[in-house]
């Protein structure tokens, strides 16, 4: 299998695992969180022996969906599994915000330097747009889980955020473009 294909698969199959189960199994959410775990910690597995590494954002984010959907499932409350999102985003906010005091450069810049080569002015930039996105998802996460019923909400998650995120990066092609160093 490629490389590209054990990424889609390792990206999206634990939500699409957790998708289907929810919607075939009556939109039972507890119901559907132990495959969605599971299916995480596989895929973080697979990542793990395909690369000897994993990634920081997929390894937060596989530790956050272990621990929110056990705390979910422990104390029989959904509101922990609600919140994942708006934690995540919020983490990886802090992350980068705060990150740039303790290496002195953007963490955008750490972490894509082999994939990208912008001005110094780009990277701030970049960063902070990026910061900016993910407390805007965090805080869209918190009206829809908090004004809307359980169904739109994992419909939201899977169906809005994804391409919300994807609108967003492609939002950010110009200025990449504009500070590439050639």
């Amino acid at each position: 299998m490629s490389r590209p294909v054990i990424k889609l698969l390792t990206d999206f199959g634990p939500l699409l695992i957790f998708f289907v189960i929810y919607f075939n199994y009556d939109q039972n959410l507890m119901l559907a969180i132990p495959p969605f775990i599971i299916a995480t910690l596989v895929a973080l597995a697979v990542v793990y022996f395909s690369e000897r590494k994993i990634p920081m954002m997929p390894l937060m984010s596989g530790i956050i969906i272990t621990l929110f959907g056990g705390l979910t499932l422990y104390f029989d409350n959904k509101i922990f599994f609600y919140m994942k999102p708006t934690i995540i985003n919020l983490l990886f906010a802090g992350v980068l915000f705060f990150g740039k005091y303790f290496t002195r450069k953007p963490l955008l810049k750490i972490v894509f330097q082999n994939a990208l080569n912008l001005e110094s002015e780009g990277w701030k930039k970049l960063n902070y747009h990026w910061i900016c996105f993910f407390i805007f998802v965090a805080a869209l996460n918190e009206i829809v889980w908090r004004t809307q019923s359980e169904a739109f909400w994992v419909h939201f998650k899977v169906w809005g955020l994804i391409p919300i995120s994807f609108l967003f990066i492609a939002s950010q092609v110009p200025l990449i473009k504009k500070y590439k160093i050639k």
